[in-house]
Protein backbone atom coordinates (compact mmCIF):
# COMPACT_ATOMS: atom_id res chain seq x y z
CA UNK A 1 0.00 0.00 0.00
CA UNK A 2 2.99 2.31 0.37
CA UNK A 3 4.77 1.49 -2.90
CA UNK A 4 3.60 4.56 -4.80
CA UNK A 5 4.11 6.91 -1.84
CA UNK A 6 7.74 5.89 -1.38
CA UNK A 7 8.31 5.18 -5.10
CA UNK A 8 9.25 1.52 -4.61
CA UNK A 9 9.00 -1.32 -7.11
CA UNK A 10 8.09 -3.77 -4.31
CA UNK A 11 8.20 -4.03 -0.53
CA UNK A 12 11.83 -3.94 0.64
CA UNK A 13 11.49 -5.23 4.20
CA UNK A 14 9.50 -8.45 3.97
CA UNK A 15 10.67 -11.22 6.32
CA UNK A 16 10.85 -13.85 3.59
CA UNK A 17 13.98 -15.72 2.43
CA UNK A 18 14.21 -13.98 -0.95
CA UNK A 19 17.80 -14.32 -2.29
CA UNK A 20 17.45 -10.95 -4.04
CA UNK A 21 17.59 -9.28 -0.63
CA UNK A 22 20.62 -11.15 0.66
CA UNK A 23 22.95 -8.60 2.22
CA UNK A 24 26.47 -9.88 2.77
CA UNK A 25 28.01 -8.65 5.96
CA UNK A 26 31.53 -9.96 6.50
CA UNK A 27 30.13 -12.73 8.72
CA UNK A 28 27.40 -13.70 6.25
CA UNK A 29 29.95 -13.86 3.45
CA UNK A 30 32.24 -16.03 5.57
CA UNK A 31 29.31 -18.29 6.50
CA UNK A 32 28.37 -18.87 2.86
CA UNK A 33 31.99 -19.55 1.90
CA UNK A 34 32.22 -22.15 4.67
CA UNK A 35 29.06 -23.87 3.45
CA UNK A 36 30.23 -23.82 -0.16
CA UNK A 37 33.55 -25.30 0.93
CA UNK A 38 31.76 -28.08 2.80
CA UNK A 39 29.65 -29.13 -0.19
CA UNK A 40 32.26 -28.66 -2.90
CA UNK A 41 34.94 -30.54 -0.99
CA UNK A 42 32.57 -33.24 0.25
CA UNK A 43 33.33 -32.64 3.93
CA UNK A 44 30.59 -34.84 5.35
CA UNK A 45 28.93 -32.52 7.88
CA UNK A 46 28.79 -28.78 8.56
CA UNK A 47 27.00 -26.70 11.18
CA UNK A 48 25.66 -23.16 10.93
CA UNK A 49 24.20 -21.48 14.01
CA UNK A 50 22.84 -18.04 14.77
CA UNK A 51 20.22 -16.29 16.86
CA UNK A 52 16.60 -15.98 15.73
CA UNK A 53 16.26 -13.69 12.73
CA UNK A 54 19.94 -13.48 11.79
CA UNK A 55 19.50 -14.76 8.23
CA UNK A 56 20.29 -18.47 8.49
CA UNK A 57 17.40 -19.61 6.30
CA UNK A 58 18.23 -17.01 3.67
CA UNK A 59 21.82 -18.26 3.65
CA UNK A 60 20.54 -21.78 3.04
CA UNK A 61 18.55 -20.53 0.05
CA UNK A 62 21.59 -18.65 -1.23
CA UNK A 63 23.66 -21.80 -0.95
CA UNK A 64 21.12 -23.74 -2.97
CA UNK A 65 20.92 -20.99 -5.60
CA UNK A 66 24.68 -21.14 -6.14
CA UNK A 67 24.88 -24.89 -6.69
CA UNK A 68 24.62 -26.27 -10.21
CA UNK A 69 21.66 -28.72 -10.32
CA UNK A 70 23.55 -30.76 -12.91
CA UNK A 71 26.30 -31.34 -10.35
CA UNK A 72 24.36 -31.38 -7.08
CA UNK A 73 21.26 -33.21 -5.88
CA UNK A 74 19.78 -31.15 -3.04
CA UNK A 75 17.20 -31.71 -0.33
CA UNK A 76 16.03 -29.09 2.17
CA UNK A 77 14.15 -30.24 5.27
CA UNK A 78 12.61 -27.02 6.62
CA UNK A 79 10.65 -28.58 9.49
CA UNK A 80 12.49 -31.44 11.21
CA UNK A 81 9.98 -31.75 14.07
CA UNK A 82 9.02 -35.28 13.01
CA UNK A 83 9.28 -38.79 14.38
CA UNK A 84 12.03 -41.05 13.05
CA UNK A 85 9.92 -42.75 10.37
CA UNK A 86 8.48 -39.53 8.98
CA UNK A 87 11.88 -37.85 9.16
CA UNK A 88 13.49 -40.31 6.74
CA UNK A 89 10.42 -40.19 4.50
CA UNK A 90 10.67 -36.39 4.42
CA UNK A 91 14.30 -36.63 3.31
CA UNK A 92 13.28 -38.95 0.50
CA UNK A 93 10.44 -36.64 -0.48
CA UNK A 94 12.75 -33.63 -0.62
CA UNK A 95 15.11 -35.63 -2.83
CA UNK A 96 12.02 -36.31 -4.99
CA UNK A 97 12.31 -40.04 -4.44
CA UNK A 98 9.54 -42.54 -3.74
CA UNK A 99 9.37 -43.61 -0.08
CA UNK A 100 6.50 -46.09 0.03
CA UNK A 101 8.69 -49.01 1.10
CA UNK A 102 7.39 -50.84 4.20
CA UNK A 103 9.60 -50.13 7.21
CA UNK A 104 12.44 -47.76 7.98
CA UNK A 105 15.19 -50.25 7.10
CA UNK A 106 13.83 -50.60 3.56
CA UNK A 107 13.63 -46.81 3.22
CA UNK A 108 17.21 -46.43 4.45
CA UNK A 109 18.34 -49.01 1.89
CA UNK A 110 16.49 -47.10 -0.81
CA UNK A 111 18.12 -43.85 0.30
CA UNK A 112 21.56 -45.49 0.27
CA UNK A 113 20.95 -46.78 -3.26
CA UNK A 114 19.82 -43.32 -4.36
CA UNK A 115 22.95 -41.66 -2.93
CA UNK A 116 25.21 -44.31 -4.45
CA UNK A 117 23.59 -43.85 -7.85
CA UNK A 118 24.17 -40.10 -7.64
CA UNK A 119 27.85 -40.66 -6.81
CA UNK A 120 28.21 -43.12 -9.69
CA UNK A 121 26.76 -40.47 -12.02
CA UNK A 122 29.14 -37.80 -10.73
CA UNK A 123 26.55 -35.91 -8.68
CA UNK A 124 27.02 -34.77 -5.08
CA UNK A 125 24.08 -35.21 -2.70
CA UNK A 126 23.41 -32.38 -0.25
CA UNK A 127 20.99 -32.55 2.69
CA UNK A 128 20.21 -29.28 4.49
CA UNK A 129 18.26 -29.48 7.73
CA UNK A 130 16.99 -26.03 8.71
CA UNK A 131 15.65 -25.21 12.20
CA UNK A 132 17.57 -28.24 13.42
CA UNK A 133 17.10 -27.15 17.06
CA UNK A 134 13.50 -28.38 16.64
CA UNK A 135 14.61 -32.00 16.25
CA UNK A 136 12.53 -33.92 18.77
CA UNK A 137 14.90 -36.41 20.31
CA UNK A 138 18.22 -38.21 20.19
CA UNK A 139 16.75 -40.95 18.02
CA UNK A 140 16.49 -38.48 15.16
CA UNK A 141 20.03 -37.27 15.82
CA UNK A 142 21.19 -40.88 15.70
CA UNK A 143 19.41 -41.30 12.35
CA UNK A 144 21.29 -38.22 11.12
CA UNK A 145 24.58 -39.68 12.33
CA UNK A 146 23.88 -42.89 10.49
CA UNK A 147 23.40 -40.95 7.26
CA UNK A 148 27.10 -40.05 7.48
CA UNK A 149 27.89 -43.77 7.32
CA UNK A 150 26.74 -43.72 3.71
CA UNK A 151 30.16 -43.48 2.09
CA UNK A 152 32.66 -45.02 -0.26
CA UNK A 153 36.25 -45.75 0.68
CA UNK A 154 37.38 -42.27 -0.30
CA UNK A 155 34.34 -40.02 0.04
CA UNK A 156 30.99 -39.42 1.72
CA UNK A 157 27.88 -40.16 -0.34
CA UNK A 158 26.11 -37.29 1.42
CA UNK A 159 27.06 -33.84 2.68
CA UNK A 160 24.94 -32.89 5.68
CA UNK A 161 24.38 -29.27 6.72
CA UNK A 162 22.68 -28.57 10.04
CA UNK A 163 21.30 -25.05 10.53
CA UNK A 164 19.78 -23.89 13.78
CA UNK A 165 19.66 -21.62 16.79
CA UNK A 166 22.41 -21.80 19.46
CA UNK A 167 20.48 -24.30 21.59
CA UNK A 168 21.26 -26.86 18.87
CA UNK A 169 24.82 -26.87 20.20
CA UNK A 170 23.63 -28.26 23.54
CA UNK A 171 21.78 -31.09 21.81
CA UNK A 172 24.87 -31.97 19.81
CA UNK A 173 27.15 -31.90 22.87
CA UNK A 174 24.92 -34.51 24.48
CA UNK A 175 25.60 -36.73 21.46
CA UNK A 176 29.38 -36.70 20.93
CA UNK A 177 29.23 -39.49 18.35
CA UNK A 178 27.54 -36.98 16.01
CA UNK A 179 29.09 -33.78 17.35
CA UNK A 180 32.61 -35.03 16.67
CA UNK A 181 31.80 -35.75 13.03
CA UNK A 182 30.94 -32.14 12.24
CA UNK A 183 34.10 -30.78 10.64
CA UNK A 184 32.98 -27.25 9.74
CA UNK A 185 31.21 -24.90 12.17
CA UNK A 186 30.20 -21.27 11.86
CA UNK A 187 28.15 -18.89 13.99
CA UNK A 188 26.47 -15.81 12.50
CA UNK A 189 26.64 -12.73 14.68
CA UNK A 190 24.33 -9.70 14.75
CA UNK A 191 24.96 -6.86 12.32
CA UNK A 192 27.13 -3.95 13.44
CA UNK A 193 25.81 -0.39 13.24
CA UNK A 194 27.57 0.18 9.91
CA UNK A 195 26.17 -3.07 8.54
CA UNK A 196 22.70 -2.15 9.77
CA UNK A 197 22.92 1.11 7.86
CA UNK A 198 24.26 -0.60 4.74
CA UNK A 199 21.65 -3.35 5.05
CA UNK A 200 18.79 -0.83 4.99
CA UNK A 201 20.31 1.09 2.07
CA UNK A 202 20.90 -2.15 0.16
CA UNK A 203 17.31 -3.30 0.55
CA UNK A 204 15.97 0.05 -0.60
CA UNK A 205 18.31 0.01 -3.59
CA UNK A 206 17.00 -3.44 -4.55
CA UNK A 207 13.52 -1.91 -4.97
CA UNK A 208 14.79 1.09 -6.94
CA UNK A 209 14.64 3.68 -4.19
CA UNK A 210 17.37 6.26 -4.84
CA UNK A 211 16.66 9.10 -2.41
CA UNK A 212 17.13 8.59 1.36
CA UNK A 213 14.16 7.33 3.38
CA UNK A 214 15.64 7.19 6.90
CA UNK A 215 17.65 9.92 8.60
CA UNK A 216 20.92 9.09 10.32
CA UNK A 217 19.23 9.36 13.72
CA UNK A 218 16.49 7.01 12.53
CA UNK A 219 19.16 4.44 11.66
CA UNK A 220 20.66 4.88 15.14
CA UNK A 221 17.26 4.20 16.72
CA UNK A 222 16.60 1.21 14.44
CA UNK A 223 19.96 -0.30 15.40
CA UNK A 224 19.27 0.33 19.08
CA UNK A 225 15.88 -1.38 18.89
CA UNK A 226 16.90 -4.28 16.65
CA UNK A 227 20.35 -5.00 18.13
CA UNK A 228 21.43 -5.64 14.55
CA UNK A 229 19.07 -8.60 14.00
CA UNK A 230 17.89 -8.49 10.36
CA UNK A 231 14.38 -9.74 11.09
CA UNK A 232 13.83 -7.00 13.66
CA UNK A 233 15.32 -4.41 11.30
CA UNK A 234 12.83 -5.48 8.63
CA UNK A 235 9.89 -5.32 11.00
CA UNK A 236 10.56 -1.82 12.29
CA UNK A 237 11.48 -0.42 8.86
CA UNK A 238 8.27 -1.81 7.38
CA UNK A 239 6.18 -0.25 10.17
CA UNK A 240 7.97 3.07 9.69
CA UNK A 241 7.09 3.11 6.01
CA UNK A 242 3.45 2.38 6.82
CA UNK A 243 3.34 5.21 9.34
CA UNK A 244 5.05 7.47 6.84
CA UNK A 245 2.20 6.92 4.42
CA UNK A 246 -0.42 7.52 7.12
CA UNK A 247 1.20 10.83 8.05
CA UNK A 248 2.18 11.77 4.50
CA UNK A 249 5.87 11.99 5.42
CA UNK A 250 8.69 12.30 2.92
CA UNK A 251 11.37 10.96 5.26
CA UNK A 252 11.51 8.88 8.46
CA UNK A 253 13.35 10.44 11.40
CA UNK A 254 14.37 9.15 14.81
CA UNK A 255 11.19 10.36 16.49
CA UNK A 256 9.05 8.08 14.32
CA UNK A 257 11.26 5.09 15.11
CA UNK A 258 11.18 5.82 18.86
CA UNK A 259 7.43 6.17 18.79
CA UNK A 260 6.98 2.83 17.08
CA UNK A 261 9.53 0.92 19.13
CA UNK A 262 8.16 2.19 22.43
CA UNK A 263 4.71 0.94 21.51
CA UNK A 264 5.95 -2.57 20.55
Amino acid sequence: MYLSHWKLSEKPFENTPDPKFMYYSVKHKEALLNLLYAVNENKGAALLTGDIGCGKTLLARMLISQLDPDEFEMALVANPRLDEDDFIKEIMYQFEEESDSPGRISIMHRLNDFLFENAKNGKKSILIIDEAQLIKNEIILEEIRLLLNFQLNDRFLLTLILIGQPELLDKLRRMPQLDQRIGIRFHIEHLSFDDTNNYILFRLKQVRRVNPVFTENAIVQIFKYSAGIPRKINTICDLCLVMGVARNLKIIDGNIVRELTQSN
